[in-house]
């Protein structure tokens, strides 16, 4: 399996707290109202606070598994790092895979689990250039 995301990865196996938040809403000037186009956050879940484990880490964002959300959910991630502390973090799921998936590599079966794909809108400078560290020493 090749990996050809844009992001270098820290693998990670730490455990979280996800909460669906949706978004704050916009009052807008009617002229600029006319104009204006938005992607909305889902809001079906919104509430929904569960237990997951982040899996993997970038600086861009993390693979979250365990419950699903819907695409375009906008969460509230909290966790540890191991020498970083605790990460609050607001992201967007942009990819869900819906149930553990198993694919063949070059040494045998590798089971892909549940969860979702999570874009950081919201993560403290200092913790992203924390990241950008701990995965550059890999």
């Amino acid at each position: 399996m090749s990996d050809n995301r844009r992001a270098a990865r820290l693998v990670v196996n730490s455990p979280a707290i996800v909460e669906s938040i949706g978004q704050v809403p916009m009052t807008l000037h009617p002229n600029l109202a006319a104009v204006f186009k938005r992607v909305e956050a889902d809001a079906s879940t919104i509430g929904k606070r569960f237990p997951a484990v982040v899996r993997d880490l970038s600086t861009n964002g993390a693979f979250i598994s365990g419950p699903t959300l819907p695409l375009l959910s906008r969460v509230a991630v909290k966790f540890d790092i191991r020498g970083l502390g605790s990460v609050d973090a607001v992201g967007w799921v942009l990819w869900q895979r819906t149930d553990d998936c198993e694919l063949p590599s070059e040494h045998g079966m590798v089971t892909l689990p549940k969860g979702i794909g999570v874009m950081f809108e919201s993560i403290p400078l200092e913790t992203r250039a924390a990241i950008a560290t701990l995965v550059a020493k890999q």
